[in-house]
């Protein structure tokens, strides 16, 4: 690795400040990172915790409050991490328990919290658990810790109802024995049956575990998931099960998992320090998302109807004003964010038929979302510009969704994430682009030649990079307190096709700014109403093609402009 822990910035006292706030979540910029895809420290193809460690100056550069690291627990690697068989053990291809530790610490010693995945939904089918309830057969108390079932049929020879997994084909498995187990995701990944108190036990046990060692909150898997209707009923619709679903399902958002974040709510407030909990919770409407934010429940739901929003003002509009309904309503902030480990990256799906218009809007979301009041979840390597690879063979794939047919008929989860989640390009003309410390080494997954313009290296040097754009963006929602801030948005007059609107700081911390995106194929001239602080299509916060002439300023299309107002 060629950065250290020692290259801190000069903003050192500004960034305590802001560590040790109160209420740091409810406006932080949050940045995911994916182990196995970020930083290689030892050479191997895989991205590991001291990979990460090492590459946190890089993140502090950028100017994000916090880190989400995706699963690093122990695990057969069935789903990426997500099938964890000990939730207190780092899995060794990731390093050890002393390298999480070291991670959290350096973290906190550069003003960076952090937050871990933890997946609650189910478990390995190598966890220790399962492989005794397995060994011991029917009847083993420990089966009563999952969703063990008889068959339907003369023999029992058919699954027990007709739920499906999200990666395709049916959500039940037979054993040896003829019992069947419930899996709403891989065969691989048996789910917990949360009606069972040894299993809450459990959970608030890791809660404390981590707690414990430091880290600042965790990311809930699959959080809407953990409680089924009794008797687990027939979905009777026949719709394939999707994270994101129309309808309501017997095994997807029931109102008994409300019960579990109250209690969950209160391990967090018994430690010192505000820690936190975000849901991953694909519901059907953003206002039954928030249901999981009401006061004594958890702290931010990620608002996938705004990832899945089309590059549209209208609708755009529509989706902002009923997140922000929605969430303000029980008090709690909103969240934004365009890209992950699941989906497609924002630069390609924005525009998959044209690069350079995706990437144009991609840098012109990325300014409409972090001028809106709340908090921001980035994914790594967007700050890059990084689009999705699209053409990996499958011989190299490894999204169990593919394997199991949803990446050839487009159900499920479409069996595509893989291409979101190649190794990221540090430095260097070929791959693997310092994402190890050899040159010409391996990756897990392989990077296109091209990405060699695409480095961290290659783009610090340019002022007009995504990598600039991101820094120079992140560094004036700091310096512009009505940025992020607050829980509305003032919309003002603007042509069709685009979103003109006004944020306010709170009295006496500072002036407002006016934010302007044209949606459109065509430039638009708006009035001027200030001082320009930033364009999405020129880096440099100066903005000379945005300068205040008096017939107006004339916003490119797919652009998005900051001005003081």
């Amino acid at each position: 690795m060629t950065q250290h822990i020692t290259d801190a910035t000069a903003d050192d006292a500004d960034r305590t400040t802001a560590a040790a706030r109160t209420g740091w979540w409810r406006d932080a910029v949050i940045y995911q990172v994916y182990p196995r895809s970020f930083a290689d420290s030892n050479g191997d193809g895989m991205g590991d915790l001291p990979g990460v460690t090492a590459r946190l100056p890089h993140l502090r550069r950028l100017g994000v409050d916090a880190v989400w690291l995706s699963p690093f627990y122990a695990s057969p690697q069935a789903d990426a991490g997500y099938d964890v068989a000990d939730y207190r053990a780092v899995d060794p291809v990731f390093g050890t328990l002393a390298d999480a530790d070291d991670l959290v610490r350096a973290a906190h010693a550069l003003g960076l919290r952090v937050i871990v995945d933890i997946v609650p939904n189910h478990c390995s089918d190598r966890h220790e658990w399962f492989r005794q309830a397995l060994a011991e057969g029917p009847g083993s108390p420990l089966r009563e810790r999952f969703h063990f079932r008889p068959g339907k049929g003369a023999d029992g020879e058919l699954p027990p109802n007709d739920w499906e997994s999200v990666f395709g084909g049916p959500a039940w498995t037979r054993t040896a024995d003829g019992a069947w187990y419930l899996h709403l995701f891989a065969p691989e990944q048996p789910d917990f049956n949360w009606e069972h108190p040894a299993v809450r036990e459990e959970f608030r046990s890791v809660l404390r575990f981590w707690l414990d060692l430091g880290v600042d909150g965790f990311r809930v898997d699959v959080a809407h998931g953990l409680i089924k209707a009794p008797g687990l009923p027939d979905v009777g619709h026949g719709e394939q099960v999707k994270l994101l679903g129309v309808r309501p399902t017997p095994y997807f958002d029931q109102d008994g998992v409300h019960e579990v974040y109250r209690d969950w709510r209160a391990v967090l407030d018994s430690y010192d320090g505000e820690r936190v909990a975000v849901a991953e919770a694909w519901t059907p409407t953003v206002e039954r998302s928030a249901r999981y934010l009401r006061p004594g429940e958890l702290h931010q739901a990620f608002n996938f109807a705004y990832l899945t929003t089309e590059w549209d003002a209208a609708a755009l509009r529509s989706v902002i004003d009923r997140s922000l309904a929605a969430v303000n309503a029980v008090g709690a902030p909103a969240t934004w964010v365009l890209s992950n480990h699941d989906v497609v990256r924002h630069a390609t799906r924005l525009a998959a038929d044209d690069p350079a218009r995706g990437l144009r809007r991609a840098r012109a979301a990325t300014l409409l979302m972090l001028a809106l009041p709340g908090s921001a979840y980035l994914y790594q390597g967007e700050e890059l510009g990084l689009p999705e690879v699209a053409d990996l063979p499958d011989e190299v794939r490894q999204d169990p969704a593919f394997f199991r047919g949803s990446g050839r008929d487009g159900a499920g989860q479409e069996g595509t994430r893989d291409g979101c989640r190649v190794p990221l390009p540090w430095s260097g003309t070929r791959p693997p682009f310092g994402f190890g410390p050899v040159e010409g080494g391996p990756s897990w997954l392989p990077q296109p030649a091209a990405w060699k313009d695409l480095t961290v290296e290659a783009q610090e040097a340019d002022p007009g990079s995504t990598l600039s754009l991101y820094r120079a963006a992140l560094a004036a929602r700091r310096a512009h307190p009505a940025l992020g801030a607050g829980d509305a948005v003032e919309w003002l007059e603007s042509p069709d096709g685009v979103l003109v609107f006004r944020r306010r700081a709170a009295a006496g911390s500072g002036g407002a700014v006016v934010v302007a995106v044209n949606l459109t194929d065509r430039p638009v001239t708006l009035p001027v109403p200030g001082q320009s602080l930033l364009s999405s299509a020129n880096s440099e916060p100066s903005g000379a093609k945005f300068d205040g002439a008096a017939a107006g300023a004339v916003v490119p299309p797919d652009t998005t402009v900051w001005w003081a107002a």
